[in-house]
């Protein structure tokens, strides 16, 4: 049995593609590896994909005993700190079964170098959602994970191009990039970058009613600038926010978009997971480390 634990911004989701279970991230903090009893017995788990943070510390998938300091560089950075995704990766790691830890996207990475202007791109679990989705639609995709945060990426023949990640472009509910407004706020020291990232979403920016159509808008442009780098890709949707903007990115793009639950990361991650550890020596172009 394989595992995929997704390190989303609300919640750790577990799956093995078949059978899956979520716990918020505060819960997480409590998490032994026993919990993945829930999942199957512990002594069939023939390898697990974990995720942490950024991933930006690695550049290949990596077996979790090579992986220095969770795969990172520092905690300090654009998010939420709670702990319950520590707790998780510590678990995992010291619990001896066979676990690999994905990356993030980052400067690091064999991605389109031009993507490289910025430092970072993805966190981890957005390769897993990739991997699902092309299980589905082929090498060639745009996928846009509309949460919390929004993060849109772009596979390419089967290989990974690029991403804007969350800070740089389309608003999520919660996180967004920052505005002259928040660069103020910053520079008066009334906030500082990471609370007004935090706090950049269109829950905290928009009326509620402009707030659905208003991510549905970022996110078909995030599309339609990967778009332009691959025309015949085809498009999906993740995240919670992907059934309500599917009409609006479906009706701004003129084309069918796909549309995919929460799960994806986990069930994705899962499948990168089975595939791992039955020899595949890369991941849509990431490199595997065992």
């Amino acid at each position: 049995m394989f595992i995929g634990i997704d390190h989303g911004t609300t919640a750790m989701r577990f799956s093995t593609g078949a059978r899956e279970f979520k716990i918020s991230r505060e819960e997480a903090r409590t998490f032994s590896a026993d919990d993945l009893g829930r999942l199957c017995p512990l002594d069939e788990i023939e390898g697990i994909a974990v995720c942490y943070s950024m991933g930006d510390g690695i550049p290949a998938i990596t077996d979790i005993r090579k992986v220095k300091n969770r795969g990172i560089i520092s905690r300090e950075g654009a998010g939420k700190h709670i702990g319950g995704g520590t707790r998780v990766y510590d678990e995992i790691e010291r619990s001896g079964l066979p676990a690999v830890v994905i990356p993030g996207l980052h400067r690091g990475s064999p991605t389109d170098p031009r993507f490289k202007a910025y430092s970072h791109q993805a966190s981890p679990e957005k390769i897993g959602i990739l991997y699902e989705v092309s299980h589905d639609l082929g090498p060639d995709i745009v996928v846009c994970d509309a949460s919390s945060n929004t993060v849109t990426l772009l596979v390419t023949e089967g290989r990974i191009t690029g991403a804007f990640d969350a800070c740089i472009f389309a608003p999520g509910t919660q996180h967004g990039a920052l505005d002259v407004d928040a660069i103020r706020l910053i520079d008066r020291g009334d906030s500082t970058a990471n609370d007004a990232f935090l706090h950049a979403g269109v829950n905290y920016t928009m009326p509620p009613e402009l707030r659905v159509e208003t991510m549905a808008m970022f996110a078909a442009m995030e599309c339609a600038a990967m778009l332009l780098i691959n025309p015949g890709a085809e498009v999906a949707l993740a995240g919670s926010m992907a059934p309500a903007i599917a009409p609006g990115v479906k009706a701004l793009l003129s084309r069918e978009v796909a549309v995919y639950d929460e799960w994806s990361a986990a069930r994705g991650l899962a499948r990168i997971a089975r595939d791992v550890f039955s020899g595949a020596s890369e991941i849509l172009g990431l490199a595997v480390d065992l």
